[in-house]
C-alpha cells in the first residue's frame, strides 16, 4: 500500500512544476521545514528563501516551518535583520558600514526571536508575517494579511495588522486536537486515517489506531 508521495520528493504531484515539498530545496541551515509543507507558486516555486527576507547569518535567528503546512505564493517572511534601533535619534544604521562608523557599533540589534510557523498552518496569498511572530498549529492567514503578533491555534486571522476573525472549532475541539496532534503520526498511521482527518468527525480521530 502507498503511503503519499515522499517527503523529499521535489514535487511531489507529476506534472506540475508550481508546487514544491519545500524541505527538499531549502538550503539556509536557519531555516527548518517539517515534512510535507508545500509552498506553490506559478512563477519559481524552488525560490520560496528569496521570500524570507533580512534573514542574515550574524544574528543566527530562525525561521521554523511545522509538517503539513500550506504556504501560497508571496508570503513573505521578515526576519531580525530588517529591524532598526529606535531608541537613537536616528533610524539610520550608521555602524554597520563601517568606513569610520563602526565605532557607534551597539553591542545588540533588535532582536525578536525566531519566526515559528506550527504545524497544519495554511498561509494565504501575498501574507507578510513580522519577526518572531508565533502561528499556532492549525491557523489560517488570509491572503495580504500581516501578522504583527503571535496567533493562536486553530484561528482564522486577517487585515493589516492581522486580528482574530473567528476560531476554526470550539475551544474544547481546540483543546482534544491539539492534544491528538495527528501531524506527529507515522505516515502509515495517517495513511490509515485520512478519512477521520478529512472530515470533521472527532470521534473517528480520537479512536484512530
Amino acid at each position: 500500500m502507498s503511503h503519499g508521495p515522499s517527503p523529499q520528493s521535489r514535487y511531489p504531484m507529476p506534472g506540475v512544476d508550481r508546487l514544491v515539498f519545500l524541505k527538499p530545496i531549502i538550503q539556509n541551515p536557519n531555516i527548518l521545514v517539517g515534512d510535507y509543507t508545500y509552498y506553490d507558486d506559478p512563477t519559481d516555486p524552488e525560490g520560496f528563501e528569496r521570500n524570507v527576507l533580512y534573514h542574515f547569518d550574524f544574528i543566527g535567528d530562525k525561521l521554523i516551518i511545522g509538517k503539513f503546512c500550506s504556504i501560497a505564493a508571496g508570503v513573505t517572511f521578515i526576519m531580525n535583520g530588517g529591524n532598526h534601533r529606535t531608541d537613537w535619534f536616528t533610524n539610520y544604521p550608521f555602524p554597520v558600514f563601517g568606513e569610520g562608523w563602526e565605532h557607534a557599533m551597539p553591542t545588540d540589534w533588535p532582536n525578536k526571536g525566531d519566526t515559528v510557523v506550527g504545524n497544519d498552518v495554511w498561509l494565504g496569498y501575498h501574507a507578510t508575517l513580522m519577526p518572531g511572530v508565533q502561528i499556532g498549529d492549525g491557523a489560517i492567514v488570509a491572503s495580504g494579511a500581516l501578522v504583527t503578533r503571535n496567533v493562536a491555534p486553530y484561528t482564522v486571522v486577517g487585515g493589516n495588522p492581522a486580528q482574530p476573525i473567528r476560531l476554526r472549532f470550539d475551544e474544547a475541539v481546540i483543546e482534544e486536537l491539539l492534544q491528538i496532534q495527528w501531524w506527529n503520526w507515522d505516515i502509515e498511521k495517517i495513511t490509515r486515517n485520512l478519512t477521520a482527518i478529512c472530515s470533521s468527525n472527532l470521534a473517528a480521530l480520537r479512536h484512530a489506531v
